[in-house]
């Protein structure tokens, strides 16, 4: 980092009102160069055309032709081209895919911005922010969840949160801490410049586009305002412990009192609906969870403890070997459910290709999924997905052979090409007492 950027963090430390009215001339030609050697090399052009690798012919040029036309005001920025990705549950979801030049900018403005917003996001805020992986959130949650008084759990869900956001609003926030006219310039430009879809140009009136580049961070800004400060406030007036982690727009609160989670979720829409957004009522659930959870319902007759789903892992109160109470946190069965039917439908694409190219790429595949999933508790589950993967590959094998292949035959291959599980990641209580000091537990 730049001394000049090293200078803007120090200020937003110790002055947490101050208003930055000099940052464009921190988006230099170095700091453009930065941000284009850090983007994805393979990714989608946008309605430009340019690919990564067109633009390195001639790259300084290119740059410092950028950062002219940045500085003197001569900078357009171009519509995004709307591409559509499926989500878990079948349905669409828009997918917004900036030009080449517009990533780079606003990756350089993502840079700076990101040493003022750095002083003042919460510590529980964990999504799309420099440093912090979904794993630190997952400890942060485990240990919140085990060493508070939480006997209720509100998993909570925005209805359409990017399509949402206000964008006057979003300036507004903005404006609080940015006042360099020519950023904030920058920043509408993105926000106003639309979509084309089958060359027709829309204009969008609400939301960022999701896939930008400068997206994730505005996001941030705004449930940073909307969310994070009003809760703060919310919660130090309650009587009882409430924790928060959030990620993005995927937010979990535990609450040691029920009245207090109405009271909470009452407030709540009442602020959401201030700023353009809602709750998604059909993926809000409050659930009992906790150490007296699984007591409480069996004296309610209500069966046992229900489980929540964050981050791809479903979180379940469960007994360790000596009955203690212990979370345990597996793989979401949807999600695990739609990897293999990916890989299912790809074996088969691959059906007349050698042994050896498909193992490499199942090795690869199986190694990339054990690295995110392979946690405390997990391993019975990714064995099973481990066999299943087995299955399909011996189901491809035999499918294009005369002669019936044996698992006694193919065994052997698979144990060699299909690596076997291995917990990857340390216990979450162990790394986040590592991370944060014996004496820190999130708030």
């Amino acid at each position: 980092m730049s001394q000049g950027l090293n200078g803007v963090r120090e200020r937003a430390r110790k002055n947490k009102a101050e208003r930055f009215t000099a940052l464009l001339h921190h988006v230099s030609v170095e700091l453009l160069r930065e941000s284009y050697y850090g983007l994805k090399r393979k990714a989608a052009p946008g309605v430009d055309g340019v690919t990564w690798k067109e633009y390195e012919t001639g790259v300084e040029d290119r740059l410092k032709d950028l950062h002219g036309r940045v500085h003197r005001g001569a900078y357009r920025a171009l519509p995004s081209k709307r591409g559509w990705i499926k989500k878990a549950n079948g349905k669409m979801r828009p997918l917004g895919i900036a030009a080449l030049e517009d990533k780079i900018v606003q990756q350089a403005v993502v840079t700076v911005l990101n040493q003022i917003y750095e002083e003042d996001f919460r510590g529980y805020s964990y999504g799309f922010r420099p440093g912090r992986q979904p794993h630190q959130a997952l400890d942060a949650l485990y240990v919140g969840l085990k060493r508070k008084k939480v006997n209720w759990v509100l998993d909570m869900d925005l209805k359409a949160f990017f399509d949402n956001i206000e964008k006057e609003r979003l300036m507004e926030i903005v404006e609080q801490r940015i006042a360099d006219p020519r950023i904030l310039r920058l920043i509408r430009k993105w926000l106003n410049a639309g979509v084309i879809e089958e060359g027709e140009w829309s204009e969008t009136e609400k939301g960022t586009p999701q896939g930008a580049v400068i997206s994730p961070l505005l996001a941030n800004i705004y449930l940073h305002h909307v969310l994070d400060q009003w809760a703060d406030q919310w919660r130090q007036d309650a009587k009882g412990d409430v924790i928060l982690v959030r990620y993005a727009d995927d937010v979990v609160i535990g609450f040691q009192h029920q009245h207090k989670v109405k009271q909470f979720v009452e407030d709540l829409r009442q602020r959401l609906s201030e700023y353009g957004l809602e709750l998604n009522e059909e993926k809000t659930r409050l659930i009992r969870f906790g150490r007296f959870a699984r007591q409480n319902r069996e004296e309610l007759g209500e069966g046992k403890p229900e489980s929540f789903t964050f981050l791809g892992f479903r979180h379940v109160c469960a007994k360790n070997s000596q009955g203690r109470f212990e979370i345990r946190r597996i793989t979401d069965g949807d999600r695990r459910r739609k990897k293999l039917q990916e890989l299912k439908q790809e074996l088969r694409r691959r059906m007349h290709d050698g042994v050896e190219p498909v193992g490499k790429w199942l090795k690869s595949v199986l190694n990339g999924y054990y690295q995110y999933h392979a946690i405390p508790g997990n391993l019975s589950v990714l064995k099973r997905f481990r066999q299943q993967v087995a299955r399909y590959w011996f189901h491809a094998l035999e499918q294009r052979s005369q002669r019936r292949p044996t698992w006694e035959k193919l065994g052997p291959i698979f144990d060699y090409w299909l690596p076997v599980p291995k917990i990857v990641h340390a216990f979450p209580d162990a790394r986040f007492d590592a991370r944060r000091g014996m004496a820190s537990h999130p708030r």
